[in-house]
């Protein structure tokens, strides 16, 4: 289905219109070998503040073009918080009631901004983890399927499409105009698996030699945004295309917090999910030495500020 952005409400037609094309900053960081270079999209730019704008988008708006929210079905999913705010923002924007289930530890700045945003939501035991408010949206679809429908963006192939026809594009465009190829390596992490699936699928295509490496955080505490993956029990996203992975690199929460203070010492004010790709990426150009490898800088600091994460004693 073919959007027509001319039959969508001025607001959300504002905002629709500045979501992508973001830049690809080069990061220059003493780790990286001589002859590497490390870019990252700046995706807190998107009108939500994070990647998530891409995907929740094309899911939402294809629903909403289809009719599905006749008769005020509500929109219902399972985030961490960035997808939640998406869905948020443009539900609020196309007059779509938005519920979503999130687990409690998401920070509270992130819960703020789906609730000014109307949205309802269902806050999980944080002890239960990133899994069980997945499954519990599974749950509430099923039990009352006129009131919900479940956009489910761990299996919804929107949700890869956006990063297939939109992200990888601008990667290869942006390099071009610095007078370069694809790139040879692509770091990211697996929260619904869109981003690696969609980038990587469309990447792979330009270079087959390209090399993906996932980004996995530890079981607990966690790293907000990334979800758990490759122990026994851990949900495997449906559109997660793991044969495009040829590495893992398990990042803990300090060390993506430290990367976050030393990217905003240089300008970049950035989640925990943007300083363990970062930081996950230094590893790959240390082990691999690929020429030109591209991350992801997923949202902004601001959202995190509550968790303690910039707090200096």
């Amino acid at each position: 289905m073919r959007l027509d952005a001319a039959t969508l409400p001025a607001a959300a037609r504002a905002l629709v219109e500045r979501i992508g094309r973001t830049p690809l900053v080069e990061l220059t960081l003493a780790e990286l070998p001589a002859g590497s270079r490390l870019f990252a999209k700046l995706e807190s730019v998107n009108p939500g503040g994070s990647i998530k704008d891409r995907p929740v988008a094309r899911m939402l708006l294809e629903a909403w073009q289809a009719g599905t929210f006749a008769r005020g079905r509500r929109l219902l999913d399972s985030s961490s918080g960035n997808a939640g705010i998406s869905y948020a923002m443009l539900g609020a924007a196309l007059g779509v009631g938005v519920t979503i289930v999130v687990p409690g530890n998401a920070s509270r700045e992130r819960l703020e901004r789906m609730r000014a945003h109307g949205a309802e939501l269902v806050v999980t035991d944080p002890i239960e983890g990133y899994d069980f408010a997945l499954r519990e949206a599974r749950r509430l679809a099923r039990a009352d399927p006129e009131r919900y429908w479940h956009c489910d963006q761990y299996s919804n192939c929107h949700n890869w499409l956006a990063h297939y026809d939109g992200t990888a594009g601008e990667i290869v465009a942006q390099l071009a105009e610095r007078g370069l190829g694809p790139p040879d390596a692509l770091v990211a992490g697996i929260g619904t698996g869109g981003t690696l699936t969609g980038a990587g699928r469309r990447l792979h295509e330009l270079d087959p030699a390209l090399r993906v490496a996932a980004v996995i955080p530890e079981t607990f505490p966690g790293i907000e945004g990334l979800k758990p993956y490759g122990e026994p029990g851990d949900i495997v996203p449906e559109l997660l295309d793991e044969g495009l992975i040829d590495e893992t690199c398990p990042v803990s929460a300090d060390e993506a917090v430290a990367m976050c203070r030393r990217l905003a010492a240089l300008g970049l004010f950035v989640g925990p999910s943007s300083g363990a790709f970062v930081h996950a990426a230094l590893r790959v150009a240390t082990a691999r030495r690929p020429a030109r490898l591209v991350t992801f800088l997923n949202d902004g600091g601001e959202r995190y500020v509550s968790t303690g994460m910039w707090r200096r004693d």
